[in-house]
């Protein structure tokens, strides 16, 4: 495992934000955090006994909100990990696990999941994924499916959270700068098709290709009206979004020369008082198979 008093110098990274220094992308993530445990009604609403799980790895970590939420929420969870390729976002969680006073049992180590889990075999209970889709290609997923398979118990639970897009015809800026996120995200490799669920629609047959087996799936709406709590954080994490990602949309689509005025209709349209929007995500979630 990496030493984090030494740590390794970073690897490249796929994630698509690449400014590793991007103050407005920790504070979005921050953000996204709060808006989908929320949303999704906790950090494990799906499962059925989460007291019989003690040691749990979250890929992918940012911020670390999910991984202490959940040390938090469930104190019998002996040992929780998170890894992320970042050290900004690692260093940041670390501090926050520290302020909340959980780094007792929470660690959080920079690691490349890309290249290899740091773990023995059959080490964790839980192994949990929350929006990969912001790093991983698809041709990525077999290899570090089975490396979650490696490092799972054979009677404990791999669970991947992932979210459609939504294109909503009645906001039409929302709508159009949603549809170039769909449009770089597929020609960067990000989605198997170009098309609000290109991701979704594909992992329950891409689990079962590689082997999960019991596995299950659940649904997640979450509704965000202007003047709610909700609404305001999915307004920030937009607003934040379609900021970060400008460097992406150049180096994978052909930017509209009206993108700031797009962008600022963006935000008059979610400022309106009738506004509302919907997300939907998925969980999967089942055991180690053929590994």
């Amino acid at each position: 495992m990496t030493d984090p008093t030494n740590p390794r110098r970073e690897h490249p990274s796929a994630y698509f934000v690449q400014d590793r220094s991007n103050e407005d992308e920790m504070t979005r993530l921050r953000l996204q955090d709060q808006m989908i445990t929320t949303g999704m009604g906790g950090v494990l609403p799906e499962q059925t006994d989460p007291t019989r799980f003690r040691r749990v790895l979250d890929v992918g970590c940012g911020t670390g909100g999910w991984l202490i939420e959940t040390a938090k929420t469930y104190p019998n969870i002996s040992l929780l990990i998170g890894v992320d390729v970042s050290k900004k976002m690692v260093d940041y969680a670390r501090s926050q696990a520290e302020a909340q006073g959980v780094s007792d049992r929470v660690e959080f180590h920079v690691m490349d999941s890309l290249r290899m889990l740091e773990f023995p075999a059959s080490f964790f209970d839980l192994v949990n994924q929350r929006y990969g889709m912001s790093y991983l290609r698809t041709w990525e997923w077999p290899k570090l499916l089975n490396e979650y398979q490696r490092v799972c118990r054979h009677d404990g639970v791999i669970r991947i959270t992932e979210s459609d897009f939504n294109v909503d015809k009645r906001y039409p800026a929302l709508g159009q700068l949603t549809e170039l996120f769909i449009q770089a995200f597929y020609q960067s490799g990000h989605l198997f098709t170009a098309t609000p669920d290109g991701l979704t629609s594909h992992l329950l047959p891409l689990l079962q290709q590689h082997g999960l087996k019991n596995l299950r799936t659940q649904m997640h709406a979450m509704e965000f009206r202007a003047g709610t709590p909700e609404g305001q954080l999915f307004y920030e994490d937009v607003r934040l979004i379609y900021r970060t990602i400008v460097p992406f949309f150049r180096r994978w689509l052909r930017l509209p020369d009206d993108y700031e005025a797009i962008y600022q209709q963006m935000l008059d349209e979610m400022q309106q008082p009738d506004f509302v929007e919907t997300a939907v995500l998925l969980t999967i979630w089942g055991t180690k198979g053929h590994y």
